[in-house]
């Protein structure tokens, strides 16, 4: 058994069920429109926080969750619920949301990326300052903006009735249990000292993508500052002097994106010394994406080799070989340092290997996703090339990346383009059912929420590392509507539309008949008619018109209300000029003429399939030899339960009814008995029902030649499936039979 393979706990099936039915678990709707609690419900605080923030995964990932307005409004009331550790995120949180539950004593609030907060959310932040001890606001990048409504209203006053102001004044102030603050990506403007003068001792601060020329403020918290993150601000040497004056800090990033702008500041040998010197503390350092100045790396001659080693006494890296033990954590990513022998670290983020690789996808991801892609790319092209050896810490990786970034293009793109490298054929033993359903979700989140090629061919093919249907049977009908949704495109990509075909193809074969019902609804049948009528035009017979062709077979087998779907699409003037345009596809053939076997399966359609032109073009498909026996043998089966209706049905005067017969019985005849079949059968019942009958000898002869094949030539398959559905009695009252033909006889006895 694989760790990611044991059950959800209780708990959390117990909170997605009650999130996914609200109304029938913890609430009633109020006037049918809001939410309310249940007067008689008191949940403590891990169950509420549990609540909450699934709840906020759900919006986020699941497309088929309907989030609710009123949600927030459930824990307004300390009474009776109570929240302690929140973490919100993106457009899901809004004003009022905070609003809602501003009596609540919370501890720790993470608020990322939330876009649509302002300043009104700020004043409802000091209703926590008492309680809060973990507070992030990384990306909310309205929070500090309010809406000004002019003094006169003048002219503009109609065009623009609110202006965004900067709101000044906000501090700090009566925070007195904060330690933890994350700003990172905070507006320009902020005066980020006077903000935070007032908290009496920070132990961790992230100003991530903040621009400040002065950090002496700083030192203030030399004495409890544990943390420090300053990635992508222009460092200078003043800097570095306050940091080496902060002797507390156990984890240093300053890091930056060596893409994002131009970039002074150079690390040095002296730098690095000074850290190491003077932070002596210190268990992660993330120096990522910056360029050395100097070389600060040991002489290849002296560099030990043999085993590598993390002792800092061998250190590849000079000044590392002044620290007491190796780092935790030490980020070289996109550094020419992650290269060397000897790193002394027992992790390391960087792009020589795999291990280095997944490091940096595991640190970034949260709040970095512009280093994270480039990270997953270098995955990709390692699963591409070489073979992954920590295969489920890989996947786990890119699905948590792209779930938590659903939005950003390169995330999407690189990500989709690994999962098909790390869940191909060679890697499957190695993966949870769990985890391959985690898989498949993601990629139809994907598929869902971009409709740019290169996205959705990477989320098609991903899918053809799948066994279908049974793997997607659990999103049966998300994935049809999506794959649907692909191919009733206008413009459309040659390769995707071969691809999308070619899943809907699998998707409709060997299910349930309800299954072919539901897609027959979404306009299935349609869809391929339409595609088959483009092909059609552009006069070519590709894998598209045949796997068109083929799905109609499939999605048509024993379900009469595609049969008749396709009668009315004009399905049959389809097939026409089909055979009139490719008289020499074997295959369109075959799956054309198998499609029309269900069609005539039907007894209330085949009055539809009684016209001249048709009995004819079926009485001289009987002379076929495409692929083998196929065509010939489906058209004998269509025309054999036409001739079931009896000589009152046969409607036409030209071709004679008797005609028609003679060219069956000679075809059936001209057939190897011992032909190997491209057929599948799930039920023998459509040919059974012509054996018990004396109104068409030929077509009793057809059916008993049929089922004579398919026993002989795959006794493991169909010997049971024709004693299961009752074969037997029905042959052997045949036998007895006057009518039937001696030959015939022979066959089932």
């Amino acid at each position: 058994k694989m760790a990611s393979d044991s059950p959800e706990s209780l708990m959390t099936l117990c909170t997605d069920y009650c999130l996914r039915n609200l109304e029938g678990t913890l609430c009633y709707l109020l006037d049918n429109e809001t939410l309310r609690l249940h007067p008689d419900i008191f949940l403590p605080s891990e169950i509420c926080d549990k609540l909450v923030n699934e709840y906020v995964e759900l919006v986020k990932t699941d497309s088929i969750f309907e989030p609710h307005e009123s949600f927030f409004t459930l824990f307004s009331d300390p009474r009776s619920t109570r929240l302690a550790r929140i973490h919100l995120r993106e457009h899901i949180v809004q004003d009022q949301d905070l609003e809602a539950i501003r009596k609540q004593d919370l501890i720790e609030l993470y608020l990322t990326n939330c876009e649509k907060l302002t300043a009104k959310s700020l004043q409802t932040l000091v209703s926590f300052s008492h309680t809060l001890i973990s507070l992030s606001l990384f990306g909310c990048c309205n929070i500090f903006y309010e809406e000004e409504n002019p003094g006169g209203c003048e002219d503009d006053c109609l065009v623009n009735p609110t202006r965004q102001v900067l709101v000044k004044d906000f501090t700090f102030e009566g925070f007195s249990r904060l330690r933890f603050l994350n700003l990172g990506r905070l507006i320009e403007g902020v005066n980020v000292e006077t903000l935070l003068r007032p908290l009496a001792s920070l132990a961790a601060l992230d100003l991530s993508g903040i621009q400040l020329n002065d950090v002496g403020f700083l030192t203030q918290w030399k004495d409890s500052l544990v943390s420090l993150v300053l990635y992508n601000m222009d460092l200078s040497e003043e800097h570095i002097q306050v940091i080496a004056q902060l002797r507390k800090l156990r984890h240093l990033d300053i890091s930056r994106d060596h893409l994002s702008s131009y970039y002074k500041f150079k690390l040095t040998r002296r730098v690095l010394n000074l850290f190491v010197e003077n932070l002596v503390n210190l268990t992660s350092l993330d120096i990522s994406g910056h360029t050395m100045l100097e070389n600060c790396t040991i002489p290849s001659m002296e560099e030990k080799m043999g085993q590598t080693s993390i002792e800092p006494s061998k250190s590849s890296i000079a000044p590392f070989r002044g620290l007491k033990r190796p780092l935790q954590f030490l980020g070289l990513f996109e550094t020419s340092l992650c290269r060397l022998t000897h790193i002394p670290a027992y992790k390391v983020s960087g792009d020589k290997n795999e291990d280095q690789v997944l490091n940096a996808i595991e640190a970034y991801t949260e709040h970095r996703p512009e280093i994270t892609s480039r990270a997953i790319n270098l995955l990709f092209d390692i699963a591409r090339i070489e073979r992954c050896s920590q295969l489920l810490r890989a996947l786990q990786l890119v699905i948590t990346a792209l779930k938590c970034h659903k939005d950003d293009k390169n995330i999407q793109v690189t990500g989709s383009a690994a999962l098909f490298y790390l869940t191909n054929s060679e890697y499957r033993m190695e993966q949870s059912v769990k985890l391959r359903r985690q898989v498949i979700q993601v990629v139809l989140n994907g598929m869902e929420s971009y409709q740019e090629v290169t996205v959705q061919r990477n989320c098609c093919l991903t899918l053809c590392n799948f066994s279908i249907p049974e793997e997607l049977e659990f999103q049966y009908r998300r994935v049809n509507e999506l794959l649907l949704n692909i191919l009733n495109q206008s413009r459309q990509d040659e390769s995707i539309q071969r691809i999308a075909v070619h899943l809907c193809n699998a998707l409709v074969c060997q299910v349930d008949n309800d299954h072919k019902e539901a897609v027959g609804k979404m306009g299935f049948v349609m869809t391929m008619l339409k595609l088959i009528q483009k092909k059609l035009a552009d006069k070519t017979c590709d894998q598209v018109m045949e796997f068109s062709w083929s799905a109609l077979w499939n999605i048509t087998d024993e379900t009469p209300d595609n049969c008749e779907m396709f009668l009315n699409y004009s399905g049959m003037k389809l097939f026409l000029e089909c055979l009139k345009e490719f008289p020499e596809k074997q295959e369109l053939h075959r799956n054309m003429l198998g499609l029309l076997g269900n069609v005539a399966e039907v007894k209330e359609l085949r009055p539809q399939l009684m016209t001249s032109q048709f009995i004819s073009v079926f009485s001289n498909l009987l002379e076929s030899k495409a692929d083998g026996i196929e065509v010939s043998y489906n058209a004998c089966g269509v025309l054999s339960h036409i001739m079931f209706d009896g000589p009152e049905a046969w409607g036409i005067c030209e071709p004679h009814r008797e005609e028609v017969v003679k060219r069956m019985w000679a075809a059936i005849q001209s057939w190897d008995i011992n032909s190997r079949r491209n057929i599948n059968y799930r039920s023998f019942e459509p040919i059974l029902r012509l054996l018990p009958q004396g109104i068409s000898p030929v077509s009793q002869h057809w059916a008993t030649w049929a089922l004579y094949n398919l026993v002989s030539v795959y006794p493991d398959k169909y010997c049971p499936l024709l004693i299961k559905e009752g074969g037997i009695p029905l042959l052997k009252d045949m036998i007895k039979m006057a009518s039937a033909r001696q030959e015939t006889k022979e066959m089932a006895r």
